[in-house]
């Protein structure tokens, strides 16, 4: 197992420096998935064009269960519906973050109930805990003093962000009650304000700016 690991960890690593692109979690059980179109494509411009970074400007779409996540240093899972991981796919996720890999699960409304059972089936011995707001993850190019900016209302919630953890290692990002991809979707989508669509894009930059140089 440790040999797996290992073999992981340097595929993760070959992939990232020659790459640099991020992927679109596919999922299983009715869910959209494929929710927020546009947003990875404005993440990526907004990251390439403010952070100096050199981001594939097309991200790709990659199923849970597939050998290509290894490909990708950070992936993103976004819906409303219901998820479900087979065992196989939950085992590949699971290696996959323990080996380097990165998750950001952004709530689009209503996935919260869906994705923690889900993760749950990843990780059985991991909880999801909320990151204080002086995490590092809030303070990167963008400081966020009061943690993640509330993009959409839904329920009135205060926003939320969440981690799980491996062996001291930040594997997972869940930004709940946010919904930051709503926030990098182009205007005509949901019409939000330039100061909101820079916030969340701003928090976004943020997110990968951390996995790149944790």
């Amino acid at each position: 197992m440790k040999k797996l690991v290992f073999l992981l960890v340097i595929l993760l690593f070959i992939n990232f420096v020659s790459a640099q692109q991020i992927a679109l979690l596919q999922y299983r059980g009715g869910g959209d998935w494929y929710a927020n179109p546009t947003s990875l494509k404005n993440l990526i411009a907004f990251c390439n064009q403010n952070m100096g970074m050199t981001l594939n400007p097309k991200y790709e779409v990659v199923e849970v269960g597939s050998p290509d996540l290894y490909r990708y240093p950070f992936v993103h899972i976004t819906g409303h519906g219901n998820i479900v991981f087979s065992e196989a796919e939950a085992q590949n996720l699971r290696n996959y973050l323990i080996a380097g890999g990165f998750l950001h699960i952004d709530d689009n409304y209503g996935l919260d109930r869906y994705i923690r059972l889900a993760m749950k089936n990843v990780f059985p011995e991991l909880e999801f805990v909320e990151l204080p707001y002086n995490h590092p993850i809030f303070h990167q190019k963008y400081n966020f003093p009061n943690g993640l900016p509330k993009i959409h209302e839904h329920d009135n919630k205060p926003p939320q962000g969440f981690g799980l953890f491996w062996d001291g290692r930040l594997i997972c990002f869940y930004s709940y009650e946010c919904d930051l991809g709503d926030g990098w979707e182009d205007y005509a989508v949901h019409k939000d304000s330039e100061a909101t669509r820079t916030k969340a894009l701003q928090m976004g930059a943020n997110i990968l700016m951390y996995v790149f140089t944790q």
